[in-house]
């Protein structure tokens, strides 16, 4: 089978990627000394070279919080300050990374970026076969990412010099656990190897 992949940019948002962020105790310095934002991009700029689509994930609930979990202890800070709110400066992308204007943005209010979203009818309609994950954090967003894309039938690749999480231990335990479900591989590596989606256009897309 033909290797079709589309980028996958995951929560790097600025509440938790900017120093100005409410979100920036959670895994900030490890963004910032792995070089995260940095490889990212030269990911975003490979992919768009080769007419790879890019998707940027964002996650975030609604003004008044209707739809944030309360149950849940992963977003219990999220009603206090109000983080997260869609619409606002904290969900949008990361300066550095920002979509260009055909590119989808697709909001989440899980951890799954699957849950609730059109994000695989999208894909599906890129005619892509291969995920390639990049973002924050390794132990959530992206093994969450890689295991719902690999039940889908979906090759997942983590490109793992474009994601971090709190410590260099728990990012490690989560590439242990990746490697599962996914391949473990690199900006350079999987980016070198790529074929355009057939399905994906970079002009007039809405």
């Amino acid at each position: 089978m033909t290797r079709i992949p589309a980028l996958l940019v995951l929560d790097l948002v600025n509440e938790i990627a900017h120093p100005d962020g409410k979100y920036n105790d959670v895994c900030l310095g490890q963004i910032e000394s792995r070089g995260v934002l940095g490889h990212a991009r030269r990911a975003i700029d490979h992919a768009r070279e080769q007419g790879i689509p890019v998707v940027y994930v964002v996650v975030g609930f609604s003004e008044g919080l209707a739809d944030w979990p309360p149950a849940s202890p992963l977003f219990a800070e999220a009603a206090d300050g109000d983080r997260l709110i869609l619409g606002t400066w904290g969900t949008e992308v990361h300066d550095s990374l920002k979509p260009e204007a055909h590119e989808q943005v697709i909001a989440k209010r899980r951890v799954n970026p699957f849950l609730g979203t059109h994000l695989e009818l999208l894909l599906r309609s890129y005619g892509v076969n291969t995920l390639l994950l990049t973002g924050v954090t390794t132990d959530l967003v992206i093994l969450s990412t890689a295991r719902e894309a690999h039940d889908l039938d979906f090759r997942v690749e983590v490109l793992e010099d474009a994601t971090a999480t709190s410590s260099p231990e728990l990012h490690e335990a989560a590439l242990t656990l990746l490697r599962r479900t996914a391949e473990v591989t690199t900006v350079d590596e999987a980016l070198g190897r790529t074929a355009a989606a057939p399905g994906y256009e970079t002009e007039g897309k809405v």
